[in-house]
């Protein structure tokens, strides 16, 4: 069953498209690639070797989507306990860690978390609502993800800026992906985790065979967004730490028998959207 408010359809080109409830087509959808403490902080289970370069990097990534208003889709990698590493590196964001959790400057006030599971059941109008939207992975490929894969698909966005951890795993992985589904694909190189600087400049090379483009982040903090999208604002917010919290725990919260999981959140009306509290967060799915 699908959840949420149902999909609207536009005309495009001759084409029926998806849209985000109201006809959007977004200029740019910025990617966020597990940037979790695990891999972007130095007593992380699996810190990146670039790390020190990293961290500054990935700050004027968030800055510049905050800045641009641009919609942005983050992946949560997701281990469970039970799991063995294959290439005998240490075990990663598992579930429930402290490493497992986003590193808080990556979160936004406006944000919601779509869980993994076998289904295609996804709202395609989460932007209209949220400015980030959260998907966890459990496979390397975050399109292994139904709902990933789904929401990107139909997405209807000009292009899709990939940055994150690491460059020659899943953000390899998902630009391939994208390509393969004849999106434009660009990846700020140096907002890009790597444990081997070999294999960052293969997979590097390797993506732009396939027809990714490759920028810098000083080329990206020189453009500027033609049309910024409006999120709905309320009168009390929560603080990026205390939404990062929230959003990382694992606890399922018990739904009322007459609550619907999604509808909830979605207010009818601009009035009802004034009175909504800031910053909540909903979950799209079941776990």
């Amino acid at each position: 069953m699908a959840y949420g408010r149902r999909c609207s359809y536009r005309r495009l080109g001759g084409r029926s498209m998806i849209g985000g409830g109201d006809g959007r087509k977004y200029e740019c959808v910025v990617v966020d690639v597990n940037t979790q403490r695990d891999f972007c902080d130095s007593s992380g289970a699996y810190p990146a070797a670039n790390i020190q370069e990293l961290i500054p990097a990935l700050r004027h990534m968030i800055a510049w989507a905050k800045r641009n208003q641009a919609p942005v889709i983050s992946s949560i990698e997701s281990h469970r306990p039970s799991e063995f590493s294959d290439n005998g590196d240490p075990l990663y964001c598992v579930d429930g860690s402290e490493g497992q959790r986003k590193i808080d400057f990556t979160m936004f006030h406006r944000c919601t978390r779509v869980e993994v599971d076998n289904t295609l059941s996804c709202p395609m109008d989460l932007f209209a609502e949220y400015q980030q939207v959260l998907f966890r992975k459990r496979a390397s490929d975050l399109l292994g993800n139904p709902k990933a894969d789904r929401f990107f698909t139909e997405l209807p966005a000009k292009e899709f800026i990939l940055f994150g951890i690491s460059i020659d795993g899943a953000v390899k992985a998902l630009a391939l992906a994208l390509l393969a589904r004849e999106k434009r694909v660009t990846i700020v190189v140096d907002a890009c985790g790597y444990w081997n600087k070999a294999t960052a400049d293969l997979a590097v090379r390797q993506v732009v065979a396939k027809g990714a483009i490759i920028i810098t982040v000083d080329q990206l903090l020189r453009r500027r967004l033609d049309r910024r999208w409006r999120y709905p604002t309320c009168r009390k917010t929560r603080t990026e730490a205390d939404v990062a919290s929230h959003l990382n725990s694992n606890s399922r919260r018990d739904a009322s028998p007459r609550s619907h999981p999604l509808r909830d959140h979605f207010p009818e009306s601009r009035r009802e959207a004034r009175m909504s509290p800031s910053g909540e967060e909903a979950s799209a799915g079941d776990t």
